[in-house]
């Protein structure tokens, strides 16, 4: 089966490498044309971050080629088995390397972090910083909160932030990443955290965006703005 993803992937990819010897020989001004770059770019970027970024783009036009031209296969199709489980393995070896060598920058991160002054360090795992203090109440497993918060990796590279959005989320506490889940039940309404989470209390080994690698410790600014009332989301229903 993932053979035959990747071979499809490979086929959308080439849709807009047949017949071009360049970027420059590209138009790019019907509808089509502009789908078929979207296309293509998008599949590109999926195929790089699964390690299939050393695709030889002249190969899969040629294979376009013979295709559409109904021309006799320069392979035989068990070759061709061969060649996709092949890279198949290679893509997910480089991916298991990355995986865990982010796993351990993760570890070493949080290691020297631990011994930053105002960080504290849970049974969990979870580290936090105080940046800003409040006496609101606390929110329960039960309750909805709305928040502000900047998601960044270790890096510095931020991946999501509802402030660059200018619009704060509501959500359920137990609804979330188990570190958020943790970090929001330690503040109080109208406090500031900066919370560093493990990548296990985070999304582990799966990732759910290409913007955050596997195993990542994930660091976030944190401001709880308001626990909602039941009552008065009920009354306005």
């Amino acid at each position: 089966m993932k053979q035959h993803r990747l071979a499809a992937a490979v086929a959308l990819v080439s849709l807009v490498l047949a017949g071009c010897d360049s970027q420059t020989s590209v138009e790019l001004k019907t509808p089509a044309q502009k789908a078929s770059y979207g296309i293509g770019l998008n599949m590109g970027k999926s195929l790089a971050q699964e390690g299939m970024d050393d695709l030889d783009s002249k190969a899969v036009a040629q294979g376009i080629e013979d295709a559409v031209g109904k021309k006799e296969q320069k392979l035989k199709d068990d070759e061709l088995v061969e060649a996709f489980a092949a890279l198949q393995k290679r893509a997910e070896e480089r991916m298991a390397k990355m995986s865990e060598e982010s796993a351990s920058a993760g570890k070493k991160f949080l290691d020297e972090n631990a011994k930053k002054a105002g960080v504290t360090t849970t049974a969990s795992g979870l580290q936090y910083e105080v940046v800003k203090k409040a006496d609101g109440a606390q929110p329960k497993p039960t309750d909805v909160v709305t928040v502000h918060y900047t998601g960044k990796l270790t890096n510095g590279t931020t991946f999501d932030s509802s402030v660059d959005r200018g619009s704060p989320i509501d959500l359920p506490v137990s609804g979330v990443i188990p570190g958020w889940v943790e970090g929001l039940q330690l503040m109080h309404v109208g406090e500031k955290y900066k919370l560093y989470i493990p990548s296990e209390l985070a999304y582990g080994a799966q990732s759910p965006s290409p913007a955050i690698p596997a195993n990542s410790v994930l660091v976030f600014d944190l401001e709880l703005l308001a626990i909602k009332d039941p009552a008065k989301e009920d009354a306005t229903k």
